[in-house]
């Protein structure tokens, strides 16, 4: 992969880990990964399910979080574009398609 393919990666990597991080901002996770939910929140049943669908999508967010941060590791550390499973590589366009990408096109086919 060239050296302007892999900087546009990066760049797109990093845009997104911000939109994350401030997403989860948002919901209010806290520094321990739980979501910080203030003295009035109503203990209702559709406030209880309401905060688990928010605890839900910050879950989701944090994992997304974490492929992110590791994919700029394995771009820091010159692995970036290796599968996981067969250490083979990812082809460009999947990496473009989802830069962090941990498995190519037939292991991610497998995993499911």
């Amino acid at each position: 992969m060239s050296a302007s393919s892999l900087a546009t990666i990066r760049a797109q990597l990093q845009e997104e880990r911000g939109r994350l991080r401030e997403r989860l901002h948002e919901l209010g996770l806290g520094a321990d990964d739980a979501l910080d939910f203030d003295g009035g929140f109503a203990d209702s049943s559709q406030v209880t399910a309401e905060r688990g669908e928010m605890e839900a999508l910050a879950g989701t967010l944090n994992d997304t979080l974490r492929e992110v941060e590791d994919a700029l590791a394995k771009l820091d550390d010159g692995t970036y574009g290796r599968c996981e499973a067969c250490e083979g590589p990812i082809p460009q366009a999947r990496l473009e398609a989802k830069p962090a990408a941990r498995l190519c096109i037939a292991c991610a086919s497998k995993s499911r």
